[in-house]
């Protein structure tokens, strides 16, 4: 069977959501984000599955993908909301990190950030970091906000092509015919009335 639209613009986008997942995973680990690296691994499963299930013909992978799609965009308009501060949320608190580091990587390494390095023999106090982003060009918190609007915008596609592809490979199993395969006219037919067509031949016109 050749490569629908639908099908090959879902391969393309698993593939290219794969890519920003890792690299969103990298930046994560480097910041201690557990909440977020907990999230992203489970992201990068379902869109192995559902790449998997595109592959295969296996309508079903396809719809876990996606509902996971649907769940993947509620996670990260929460992660947009906490790194903007909407509704009470504050990007400085340690509610990704479970309490266990409190700075996104970003807040240091950030496009621009210039370091402050600590005076000789001076160690880092209170868990802080040794060094700290000053003058960023951009604050960390709209850095991991764009990071997750490309996740919604690219799960948002995905959720769409899923339907589509769904919805194609269970009109093609609707009408495959398992005796004849796809072909409405069997190659072997057989004739509804055999009797007319022997006395057919046998009769010859004088």
């Amino acid at each position: 069977m050749g490569c629908c639209s639908g099908r090959c613009a879902l391969l393309f986008l698993c593939s290219f959501q794969l890519v920003t997942a890792l690299e969103r995973q990298v930046f994560d680990f480097l910041g201690y984000q557990w909440a977020p690296i907990l999230a992203t691994f489970v992201h990068i499963v379902m869109v192995i599955l559902g790449l998997l299930g595109t592959i295969q013909y296996r309508p079903r992978y396809v719809v876990v993908y996606a509902v996971w799609e649907a769940v993947w965009v509620t996670w990260n308009v929460f992660i947009i909301c906490f790194y903007l501060e909407v509704g009470g949320l504050s990007k400085d608190s340690e509610l990704l990190t479970f309490n266990l580091s409190p700075l996104s990587w970003w807040r240091e390494h950030g496009p621009g950030c210039l370091h402050d390095e600590p005076e000789a023999g001076l160690g880092p106090l209170d868990g802080q970091a040794l060094v700290a982003g000053v003058g960023c060009a951009l604050d960390h918190g709209y850095t991991e906000a764009l990071h997750s609007a490309l996740q919604i915008l690219l799960a948002l596609v995905g959720f769409v092509c899923a339907c589509c592809v769904v919805s194609v490979f269970t009109e093609e199993e609707d009408s495959f015919d398992f005796i004849g395969g796809f072909d409405p006219f069997p190659r072997y037919h057989v004739s509804e009335k055999p009797s007319n067509l022997l006395l057919k031949q046998v009769y010859v016109p004088a």
